[in-house]
């Protein structure tokens, strides 16, 4: 059962890569957001600078991850034996 809803939690697709990515953006944005009124100027804007960059480093890992992962998994599994040729019978 605790494998089940383990699943539910593994980035499995690209799709999903880019749901994440996206809710950690809105998510960047809106503390950065928070950044820029609470510290004015400078500060505020390096600050909300680093919160997106932040995003961009993690969604380049995730996506490099998955990447990864497809290629792992076709490492392990065993290769396809080729079929022999037909071999033709003369007519007699």
């Amino acid at each position: 059962m605790l494998r089940k809803i383990g699943r539910l939690f593994i980035i499995k697709t690209n799709w999903e890569a880019y749901m994440i990515i996206y809710a950690l953006a809105l998510g960047a944005v809106e503390r950065g957001s928070v950044y820029l009124t609470r510290f004015p100027g400078f500060g505020g804007k390096l600050l909300f600078l680093a919160c997106t960059g932040a995003v961009f480093m993690a969604g380049a890992k995730i996506l490099d991850c998955i990447k990864f992962e497809k290629a792992a998994l076709l490492e392990r599994q065993p290769p396809i034996a080729p079929t022999p040729p037909m071999i033709e019978r003369e007519a007699a």
